[in-house]
């Protein structure tokens, strides 16, 4: 197996994990609940804010979540572990593409 499909795997493996702890966040019964310079184009601007306004709600969401005992601490814990996985498993993904040669 190539050193590109083995990164693959590995960040296949990465977002699994970290589905499975937002599945496991919202499913466990204990916890279940109810570049901004001269160059850039306007279109690079909205994904940038679109893209901070997903973050930041995945991130923040659970939190507010948890204040108001609508879910509880554990539940959000989960959620935000599996949030950062993903995400991280996101921005590992595209240099990967990026610099595999076979694409």
């Amino acid at each position: 197996m190539g050193e590109g499909n083995q990164a693959l795997v590995a960040l296949s493996f990465t977002g699994a994990i970290g589905l499975t702890f937002l599945m496991l966040g919202c499913a466990l019964e204990d916890y279940a609940t109810y570049d901004a310079d001269a160059t850039s184009s306007a279109c690079r601007e909205l994904s940038y804010f679109f893209t901070t306004g997903r973050v930041v709600s995945a991130f923040g969401f659970p939190v507010i979540l948890a204040q108001v005992p609508v879910i509880k601490w554990g539940a959000c814990g989960l959620v935000l572990a599996g949030n950062a996985v993903v995400f991280l498993t996101i921005q590992g993904f595209f240099p990967c593409i990026w610099s595999w040669e076979q694409w």
